[in-house]
């Protein structure tokens, strides 16, 4: 199971390759969150691609043996740009496999980095069914987008950054797709802090699956369905879920297209549905910190056109 351990020797592999992300500091009563809570962005949307991805990506690659035929994913878009971009600079062919709702410009982000790029199927789960039979026939090295150790280590060290930034806090807020990021994390911090993951109403992923006590299959769809999308969320994060992510909240689609306007309006930052996503829970009220709580929200994405956010 990912442990710190692994998270520190991710750290160090991918040393070079990824981005330290900021921190910001908000100002009491930023953005009309009526809280005595101290409150902080991790603005991870500025690494590499515009989205933690990357992290996962290169820490699975540097850990494995890579064969002629290089490397392919599936991916609702941020996966996919990620492995296409460390395989660009790692001098490696990769292919991306994206189902039809991936927006254009993330499309378009793929073959900008040289990878192959097939779009089939309604969802993730349609690529990826793709892209396994062809990395069958192909023999490259597939790279889960999620449910993979060297990925979940990857991703956790976005935990460790963020501690080494911010010392002791009380809460991190999460959005979770297929659970790659929560689980590193949560991994990292070990239940010393609160990790919270939010969920868009129409894709509760992981909090079925934490009512069900297992991953389960479930309907996705709504404004965040090709970043936070997965039917199902991975097999080696759940247990890691169950014992240290504290729970769930969800948020409804138009409170995730308000915190998306609410950071372009106020800070002039662009963010798609998904990195708005864990933003939507504290100005929906759908999660109320106490006075005094030391509240991060990490801003995981900002693939999004400024035209879909001013509609």
């Amino acid at each position: 199971m990912t442990n710190p351990n692994l998270i520190q020797e991710a750290a160090r592999r991918i040393a070079g390759h990824v981005r330290r992300t900021p921190v910001m500091e908000l100002e009491a009563g930023a953005f009309g969150i009526d809280t005595d809570a101290r409150l902080y962005f991790k603005i991870e949307s500025l690494q590499h691609t515009g989205s933690f991805k990357p992290r996962g990506a290169f820490n699975c690659i540097l850990s494995s043996s890579v064969p002629a035929a290089g490397v392919i994913a599936a991916s609702g878009g941020n996966h996919g740009a990620a492995v296409a971009y460390a395989a660009h600079k790692l001098g490696l062919a990769a292919e991306i496999f994206v189902p039809t709702i991936s927006p254009a410009n993330k499309v378009e982000r793929l073959r900008q980095y040289g990878a192959k790029v097939n779009v089939i199927g309604n969802g993730y789960a349609d690529a990826l069914a793709a892209s396994k039979e062809r990395a069958a026939q192909t023999g490259a090295l597939s790279i889960h987008a999620y449910d993979d150790p060297y990925v979940l280590a990857g991703q956790g060290t976005l935990g460790m950054e963020l501690e080494t930034q911010l010392g002791k806090l009380d809460t991190i807020l999460i959005a979770v797709g297929g659970g790659g990021l929560i689980g590193g994390v949560a991994a990292w911090y070990q239940s010393s802090v609160r990790v919270i993951g939010v969920e868009p109403e129409q894709a509760p992923s992981l909090f079925n699956a934490l009512k069900a006590g297992r991953p389960i299959d479930v309907e996705t769809g709504g404004v965040a369905a090709d970043s936070l999308g997965a039917r199902r969320v991975g097999e080696l994060m759940f247990p890691i879920a169950q014992k240290h992510v504290e729970r769930m909240v969800l948020v409804k689609d138009d409170h995730i297209r308000q915190a998306q306007k609410t950071l372009w309006q106020n800070l002039r930052m662009i963010a798609e549905p998904g990195g708005a996503a864990a933003l939507a829970a504290l100005l929906s009220g759908s999660y109320k910190p106490a006075p005094g709580e030391r509240v991060a929200v990490v801003l995981c994405g900002g693939n999004a056109e400024l035209s879909s956010i001013l509609v």
